[in-house]
């Protein structure tokens, strides 16, 4: 596996902008980000979940339908600005630190 450099972080709000999250605007905050087999990162939203369904294993437990949180990959989604809504990603110096701030409006994220 390849180590990806990405400017979201865990915990960072963000909206799914593309795939079949989008009809309805998921927003969420950020889970975990992994690399998948494909060397390609996957971001998990915390609204983003599918139906799986599930056989059951041994006589006592039970089959059904549960919910999944299934990974996006991280081109399809954007963070999210307090003032200005979905937005891109900046990263300017401040003094011996990096700062990201919105690139609409500069408020740091």
């Amino acid at each position: 596996m390849k180590n990806i450099t990405t400017k979201l972080k865990k915990g960072d709000t963000v909206q799914v902008m593309k795939g079949r999250f989008s009809t309805k605007p998921t927003v969420g905050k950020i889970l975990d980000i992994r690399v998948d087999k494909k060397g390609k990162a996957v971001v998990f939203v915390e609204g983003a979940v599918c139906k799986k369904t599930v056989r059951p294993k041994n006589q006592q437990d039970k089959g059904g339908i549960v919910d999944v949180e299934k990974g996006i990959n991280i081109s399809n989604v954007q963070i999210v600005c307090k003032k200005c809504g979905p937005t891109r990603i900046g990263v300017s110096q401040d003094g011996d630190n990096k700062v990201r701030k919105c690139k609409k409006c500069g408020d740091v994220l």
